[in-house]
């Protein structure tokens, strides 16, 4: 009895993300943060709405890429940014680089959907260029309008939003963390169900 509570809590949590079509239960991302933040953050991945990007962050996430790379960017009341697998390592973050990067691989055309960016949306970070997102991801921490429809849904946080509330702010306007970032320890991607 207590597992069909679970398994109803989990299908009508995910209702609301899924829009009018209930949602295939998909593969989750695993965050282990450790920092001023410590814990675990899981992302139920989307493949049907950004195929290419969610085949992309398991990829690196499951190659062990994302494993030690810092929250470089965050930004009180807005997203948390990470996944700069090139520049963004704990070990060579001083160096003043992280968010500058992405992996070797090429980078991948949009697939942007009708998902609004709303509290724990995962997004795909880029250039201006719609077409230039690779392996930098954020999590929103309250709706951002301005968003929607100009950037990748890569899935939502369906747990561990305690732990991504209290990632290490940055500075500023852009929200540059300049000193000992929150990091990603470990990242892996669980097949779906």
């Amino acid at each position: 009895m207590r597992k069909l509570f679970k398994t109803l809590a989990l299908v009508l949590g995910m209702a609301g993300f899924a829009g009018a079509a209930m949602a295939q239960i998909g593969p989750v991302m695993v965050i282990t943060v450790d920092g001023q933040a410590q814990g675990e953050i899981r992302i139920q991945l989307r493949p049907d709405l950004a195929p290419l990007h969610v085949a992309r962050i398991t990829e690196l996430a499951n190659s062990g890429a994302y494993d030690g790379v810092v929250f470089h960017r965050v930004i009180a009341g807005f997203m948390a940014q990470t996944g700069d697998v090139k520049f963004g390592r704990a070990e060579t973050f001083s160096d003043g680089r992280a968010g500058m990067g992405g992996s070797d691989m090429n980078d991948l055309p949009a697939e942007f959907s009708d998902i609004a960016f709303e509290r724990g949306i995962v997004g795909m970070a880029r250039s201006t260029d719609p077409d230039s997102a690779n392996s930098q991801f954020f999590i929103m921490f309250a709706p951002s309008p301005n968003l929607n429809g100009q950037y990748t849904v890569i899935g939502k946080v369906i747990s561990g939003m305690e732990i991504v509330d209290v990632i290490k702010l940055g500075e500023g306007g852009n929200g540059a963390v300049t000193d000992t970032p929150d990091q990603m320890l470990r990242v892996v991607v669980e097949p779906g169900a």
